[in-house]
């Protein structure tokens, strides 16, 4: 089974109350959704580049997209100008 803090306890436990997960289901969720918000913002934008770049989107639209995507992370970054979002994704 896969470690997890106990101060999620809580939220396992809500979980587990309120959907049809299993403790250990629950646990991996958490620590799944944990693992995805700990991403920093140059990892997040390399990231949504290489997936938005996947779907045939130019990097205008890609920059657009990720400047419009990036003040809802779970903790706001920086603004980032465009130079800086490129900077990021191509050093």
């Amino acid at each position: 089974m896969l470690e997890r803090p106990p101060a999620h306890d809580d939220l396992v436990d809500h979980l587990v109350r309120t959907t049809p997960l299993g403790r250990g289901e629950a646990a991996r969720v958490v620590l799944d959704v944990l693992a995805y918000f700990d991403e920093t913002v140059e990892e997040f934008v390399r990231r949504r580049h290489r997936e938005l770049q996947a779907r045939g989107l130019t990097n205008p639209e890609i920059f657009e997209r990720i400047t419009g995507e990036l003040p809802y992370r779970a903790v706001a970054p920086p603004q980032l100008s465009l130079r800086q979002l490129r900077r990021i994704v191509y050093g």
